[in-house]
């Protein structure tokens, strides 16, 4: 299953910018780009990085 920026903002509680910010910043996984306008993340890639900022 593929989520929107905003979808991944609201599961994390933070802006849709913050999600950007993070992957600019290489603190969250870049996302697919699925057409010259849309990127979307994996829900696999998100449950990764969730388990991995559990394990810190």
């Amino acid at each position: 299953m593929y989520m929107r920026d905003e979808d991944v903002a609201r599961r994390f509680g933070v802006a849709r910018s913050t999600i950007w910010r993070w992957v600019q910043l290489g603190l969250f996984p870049k996302p697919y780009r699925l057409g010259p306008s849309t990127t979307r993340w994996h829900e696999k890639d998100i449950i990764a990085f969730e388990a991995n900022a559990a394990g810190r």
